[in-house]
């Protein structure tokens, strides 16, 4: 796949998760998956069916709008299998908190299938809005 194809997908997994669809987030996701978020907060989750699950339990159970995070791509940045991607997303929580964060996703895609990302983003925004 050309670095333009991968940035596309890309896009259409960022504008999913603006709709709160985690299936569609996950669409082009391979069948082991891996989630990375930076920091000690959560361990990796491999497994596209275990990665909708933590999605769902952090986004889908504690946002707003099914879960939806209106995010804003301000940078992709693409090289063989990878694309980075800078991102600012806007969400509010059930309760009324804020979940304005800003993201730094690392894609790993080979074969038009999102094998890795890696996230890197405001941990402490995270644990104050998403986790018990």
């Amino acid at each position: 796949m050309s670095a333009e194809q991968n940035k596309e997908i890309v896009r259409r997994a960022i504008a999913a998760l603006s709709r709160g669809d985690m299936d569609g987030f996950l669409a082009d996701a391979a069948d082991d998956v891996t989630l990375s978020v930076m920091g000690s907060l959560f361990p990796p989750i491999q497994g596209k069916q275990k990665v909708l699950k933590g999605l769902r339990n952090a986004l889908v159970a504690r946002l707003e709008n099914g879960g939806a995070i209106a995010m804003t791509i301000d940078n992709l940045l693409a090289e063989g299998d990878y694309v980075a991607e800078q991102a600012r997303g806007i969400a509010r929580t059930k309760d009324g908190k804020d979940y304005n964060n800003t993201y730094c996703r690392v894609w790993r895609i080979t074969d038009g299938k999102i094998r890795a990302m890696q996230e890197y983003l405001d941990t402490e925004l995270v644990r104050a809005c998403l986790v018990d």
